[in-house]
């Protein structure tokens, strides 16, 4: 099993410059690129499919190699596995060891 560091994701309350919108999902993110430490920022709004807990709580992503193993060893999975709106990966949100972790699975 492999587990690799992706970033940090940070739920604040005013949309940053540079940000894109995700128009399904009703969420704005930056590019974790554009900040020291791989900082990925979202701005949730109204009637997003994303839970509340989300909305409220940081989260580190990490690129698995098994979404399935990850998911069974979590203390509660948040919401997913759904894909990630490109096709090209999968993920999910959840709770382990106190933390919001998201996972996320190449194809």
């Amino acid at each position: 099993m492999s587990a690799e560091y992706m970033h940090i994701g940070i739920p604040i309350t005013n949309k940053k410059p540079g940000m894109t919108y995700n128009e399904g999902a009703k969420f704005w993110v930056s590019n974790v690129d554009d900040y020291d430490y791989k900082i990925e920022y979202l701005k949730f709004e109204e009637g997003t499919p994303f839970p509340e807990v989300l909305h409220r709580n940081p989260h580190v992503a990490y690129k698995v190699d098994n979404l399935e193993h990850y998911i069974e060893d979590a203390d509660s999975v948040i919401c997913g596995p759904m894909d990630s709106g490109s096709g090209k990966a999968r993920l999910a949100f959840v709770w382990k060891d106190g933390a919001v972790l998201e996972l996320y699975e190449e194809k």
